[in-house]
């Protein structure tokens, strides 16, 4: 079968959001970069560092041992197949990470690596890391969009619509009640940001029941070294079964992606012909009807809302971790949030897409 090979097929496809063909409807290059394997391996590489550096600050590894274990940790670079294949039989990255980082060191400087820690405490700390990245990306861009509903309704806040309950015709309305109805959620979920990051950006470290055994007596002083060094607040417990900023992302995704596809939802029936209460540029086309202007990224966006409330309720679902630790729901999460991610990230680009598409909105002005 010959295909086609070159820059636009390079994409890794399988799903929308890896496709290099639906890149531009449904990928999201900016965020897939911080949640990639790249990435995670880096912020696996965070968390070991900061344990080391914990343990030399409170005396528990000789500066000497510590220093050969961060400077082989600065420059370890693992093998990804092996690693891969070690994954597929352990059911997670970190026993093939962590064997292969420590046979480049000896004695107490292999001992300072991860000692005390558990799988878990890596992976989980790494996810919270990337998930700040994100955050930050995602932060900027509502700031964006808000800005440009500002600008549409100065634009034509004064002109009016029909304002319609139930899908029928009901009492006009000023244009900047429906852009205000669309921002309004939007201004909500950035005011709630500083309050979302202190539900979200945990360190994790509990040891391998959980129970923060281990590290002397000193697993309390240990984290709150390690939570300084990485930006992040130490909850003063594990949260191995207790997955509050697993939901508290998922629930700022979803309200962020629902909030967008009521937007893509009602300038879809907005311009509907027959409607006509909105006027949009760069549309998409039909191959069999060329006449046809299709609101494309509005669709898209109550698309990716769906997709992101149904994906949420499988989170729900992955927040029943059986005694001290669960290998099924927290697989699971690791298959429903990074894509959570993405679809919120698509449609807050969508979304500035569609605002910067609008010629007209309403009818005569006041």
């Amino acid at each position: 079968m010959d295909i086609e090979t070159g820059p636009l097929f390079d994409g890794i496809g399988g799903t929308v959001q890896s496709s290099a063909l639906f890149a531009d409807l449904l990928g999201d290059g900016e965020l897939q970069a911080l949640l990639c394997d790249i990435a995670i391996l880096a912020h696996y590489r965070q968390f070991e560092t900061a344990l080391v550096e914990a343990k030399r600050d409170l005396g528990m590894t000789a500066e000497k041992e510590a220093s050969e274990a961060l400077s082989h940790l600065a420059s370890f670079v693992p093998d990804t197949e092996l690693l891969a294949r070690q994954t597929g039989r352990d059911g997670v990255p970190i026993p093939g990470y962590i064997e292969r980082l420590k046979q480049g060191l000896n004695g107490e400087a292999a001992d300072a690596v991860h000692s005390g820690a558990t799988s878990q405490d890596v992976m989980d700390t790494a996810l919270i890391l990337c998930l700040r990245d994100v955050n930050a990306v995602l932060e900027t861009r509502l700031q964006n969009l808000l800005g440009q509903f500002d600008r549409l309704a100065a634009r034509f806040g004064d002109r009016t619509i029909m304002g319609r309950t139930r899908m029928q015709a009901a009492l006009p309305i000023s244009v900047s009640h429906r852009i205000g109805n669309w921002r309004r959620p939007l201004q909500a979920l950035l005011d709630d940001w500083p309050h979302m990051s202190s539900q979200i950006e945990w360190l994790q470290l509990g040891g391998p029941v959980g129970d923060r055994r281990g590290f002397e007596g000193r697993t309390d002083g240990v984290a709150e070294k390690m939570a300084e060094r990485l930006g992040l607040i130490d909850p003063g417990h594990a949260w191995h079964t207790d997955r509050r900023p697993i939901m508290a992302q998922g629930e700022v995704l979803s309200r962020l992606s629902s909030a967008l596809g009521k937007f893509g939802q009602d300038v879809a029936l907005m311009a509907q012909n027959g409607i006509d209460e909105i006027k949009l540029r760069g549309t998409g086309g039909s191959s069999a009807m060329p006449h046809k202007s299709n609101p494309v990224a509005a669709e898209v966006l109550v698309s990716l809302a769906r997709y992101n409330t149904a994906q949420l309720g499988l989170l729900h679902t992955s927040q029943i971790h059986e005694q001290e630790r669960s290998g099924a729901a927290w697989t699971l999460e690791w298959m429903v949030l990074p894509t959570m991610c993405l679809a919120s990230g698509r449609a807050l680009l969508l979304a500035a897409r569609l605002l910067g598409q609008i010629e007209m909105m309403g009818n005569l002005a006041k």
